[in-house]
């Protein structure tokens, strides 16, 4: 995502919460299913303009969500609420 390259992983674990499905990357639902990997990967080599704006959109979730200043500005956030009366 960081170096704005189109994403395809399994909707396994935290990356399910990173990728936002064809938005900021492809999903599979099943991580053995190779098949629907392969026609994924294939469909970003063969559409090149999809797959840049793919890879774009995953480097501004990035930048917008998982950077340190946002982390913190959320941290900060959450404390403050927890510690409201």
């Amino acid at each position: 995502m960081w170096k704005a390259r189109p994403v395809v992983a399994s909707r396994v674990g935290g990356i399910q919460d990173q990728i936002t499905q064809g938005s900021s990357g492809l999903l599979l639902e099943d991580p053995g299913d190779l098949v629907s990997f392969g026609r994924m990967t294939a469909a970003m080599l063969e559409d090149r303009e999809a797959a840049a704006q793919l890879g774009q959109q995953a480097h501004h979730r990035l930048r917008e969500d998982y950077l340190a200043p946002r982390r913190l500005t959320r941290e900060l956030d959450l404390i403050q609420r927890l510690a409201a009366p």
